[in-house]
């Protein structure tokens, strides 16, 4: 059995505009969908570093399944998705049945932008994965009550309506969040589909079925972790103004991961409200900020390039 020996990178965020120095010496991480080059970060951060190495340590002494997955994991959240999804494609060649594998292997060419690439791995990893039972999948970065809340079936259907609808396929994403729907178990995780699946039901001028789907969102839902999908979707109920769901505070945890997440449900109801000019306006300030891999960062990327094109 092949082994990958990785060595412990210590990673920082930039962007650059074709910066022809560094890419002669690094590859970007992202190539963005409008030009732009980002680049893992280059300060220390200890317990990611940290993690990095037991998950190394882990995989050395034993390559397992499990031990691919967690390196790759661990690559990743130092935002190291070149080695990544290195990692990930030589655990397929090892393990090709592991539909695992190909679920974070394509969240990674999601990361990427490589929306087909990320398709095509949901895909097969739904062929293989089994229906039932659903499979708790470990968290690597733990919510507040350090609780695993989802599932490997809701990854990657979840994960395979986002690679349609980061393309515009409105009419499949539509198909993969009912499908994640029917195993969203929990209150977060409906929340997080719903939201998903009323903007793709609205790009498709789909209101009556949008409303509908709006009765399964209450103020008796239990929000662990997905506070920016509750907020969207109580802004499209009409119970949040627009105006609240925008301004994130700067006490948050993270406000920059924040206003990616809600600025860019603000910014898609003013696209299929009509109002293009505002929608790019809450665009431009969502990729601003530094989170490049969060959802609502690329969301807002493939929208302005389908509005500038």
């Amino acid at each position: 059995m092949k082994r990958i020996l990785l060595p412990i990178l210590i990673l920082a965020f930039s962007c650059k505009e074709n910066n022809p120095e560094q890419a002669a010496a690094e590859a970007a991480e992202v190539y963005s969908l409008l030009g732009l080059e980002y680049y893992a970060p280059t300060e220390a951060n200890a317990k990611l570093d940290s993690n990095l190495a037991v998950a190394q340590k882990n995989f050395d002494a034993d390559p397992s399944e499990e031990n691919y997955i967690w390196l790759g994991r661990r690559l990743a959240y130092k935002v190291n998705y070149n080695r990544a999804i290195e990692v990930f494609s030589q655990g397929i060649e090892e393990y090709p049945n592991s539909y695992k594998l190909y679920r974070h292997r394509g969240h990674r060419y999601l990361s990427q932008r490589k929306f087909d690439a990320a398709i095509a791995d949901f895909i097969k990893a739904a062929e293989l994965m089994p229906a039932l039972p659903l499979e708790i999948e470990p968290d690597g970065m733990p919510n507040k009550i350090n609780k695993p809340l989802s599932t490997t079936q809701f990854n990657v259907w979840y994960h395979l309506g986002l690679g349609y609808y980061l393309k515009g396929d409105f009419e499949n994403a539509e198909q993969a969040y009912l499908k994640c729907m029917d195993v969203s178990d929990n209150d977060d995780l409906i929340a997080a589909t719903a939201d998903w699946l009323y903007m793709t039901y609205s790009r498709q001028g789909k209101t009556e079925a949008a409303t509908k789907l709006l009765e399964r969102i209450t103020d008796t839902m239990t929000i662990i972790e997905n506070d920016s999908y509750f907020k969207r979707l109580n802004m499209y109920k009409g119970i949040l103004p627009v105006d609240s769901v925008l301004n994130v505070s700067s006490t948050a945890s993270d406000a920059d991961l924040a206003l990616a997440t809600q600025g860019y449900g603000v910014g898609n109801w003013y696209l299929y409200n009509g109002d293009t000019a505002q929608a790019t306006s809450v665009f431009e300030r969502v990729i601003g900020g530094k989170h490049f891999s969060a959802f609502g960062f690329i969301a807002a990327e493939a929208d302005l390039a389908r509005i500038r094109e």
